[in-house]
């Protein structure tokens, strides 16, 4: 029967997802699903390293921007069109990224984030000092996929490819997950040194892990580019898109396959709101921070372990009755 029940309400989801840009009563509140699911798609790929290994990155904002002007460079310079672009330029960043983890995972806790930040301000320094080839800091233009598209339409296009690609790394999740690759990754984040001393090969799972979420965050950030079409240097390789990917998926639940997508439906229309009501201030940016706060210290392992949790919570016997048992 709760069986029956999940399948119901994950079929309604779908069902919703699909149905959202039919159904919204203009192009903006479009606009915001469409940004919704890119930060669900981020938050579910950066829950690859962090939900399965413990490993907090606050910098796959790197991925993402490199991943964008992966996508925007080989259409641009050589001539691609955008689905090699998007899919070449992904797989160059998984590459850079296992060769970048080889290194990275050597450090654990706060070493580990601290070289996750400055990856990120490395990437953000490189792209605006290299002006002859991305157009510094006065960013990049990309050509359209849909020229024939106006900008409303483009939005419906966008949904539904930012939903694929949501779908798809939420399958690869759920396929970790049920793996005795997972098991392995499950193993680090309990106990790293025990898992290795009865051989897990922690140094592979690790940079594996990490390779496969900068794919995804990377195919995010090039679907961003195409989406866009206006490359920032200073909005892609920002820690902020890195620190709202760690934000929703504290907040859903890291360990759950539907936390980080819980997280984004929160998180993301909420910045929306902030910033359209408060207009270009920094108000959000600090409600994001607040959060962030106050998820670690009452509510660390999310909302959906946490509600699991009091739902499942056994009555508790009266007095009498313990007494007379």
């Amino acid at each position: 029967m709760r069986n029956a029940s999940r399948y119901a309400l994950l079929a309604a989801g779908v069902v919703l997802a699909l149905a959202y840009p039919w159904i919204v009563p203009n192009l903006y509140l479009l606009y915001a699903g469409v940004l919704t699911l890119m930060y669900a798609a981020t938050a579910t790929s950066w829950n690859i390293l962090g939900g399965f290994t413990g490993y907090v990155s606050l910098g796959h904002s790197a991925f993402f921007g490199l991943g964008a002007y992966g996508t925007g460079l080989l259409m641009t310079r050589a001539g691609w069109s955008w689905i090699p672009s998007l899919i070449g330029s992904a797989l160059v960043v998984a590459l850079f990224a296992a060769l970048v983890g080889v290194a990275a995972v050597r450090v654990r806790g706060a070493s580990f984030v601290i070289v996750s930040i400055a990856l990120v301000s490395m990437m953000n320094l490189l792209v605006q000092g290299w002006r002859s080839l991305t157009g510094g800091s006065t960013g990049l233009r990309v050509p359209s996929p849909f020229p024939d598209l106006n900008r409303g339409q483009s939005h419906f296009a966008f949904f539904y490819l930012f939903l694929a690609l949501l779908a798809l790394v939420m399958l690869t999740w759920w396929f970790i997950s049920r793996s005795r690759y997972g098991a392995g990754l499950r193993a680090i984040r309990e106990d790293e040194d025990k898992a290795e001393s009865l051989g897990v090969p922690t140094a592979a799972f690790k940079v594996t892990a990490y390779a496969l979420s900068a794919l995804f965050v990377a195919l995010a950030g090039g679907l961003y580019a195409l989406w866009f079409r206006s490359l920032d240097p200073i909005f892609v390789f920002s820690i902020l898109i890195g620190s709202y990917m760690v934000l929703m998926s504290l907040l859903g639940g890291v360990r759950h396959l539907f936390g980080p997508l819980l997280g984004a439906l929160i998180v993301a229309p909420a910045g929306e709101y902030f910033l359209v009501a408060l207009g270009e201030t920094q108000v959000h940016l600090a409600a994001a921070g607040l959060l962030l706060v106050l998820v670690v210290l009452f509510m660390p392992e999310g909302i959906i372990p946490a509600a699991a949790r009091l739902v499942s919570r056994p009555q508790q016997a009266s007095i009498r009755e313990e007494a007379a048992g």
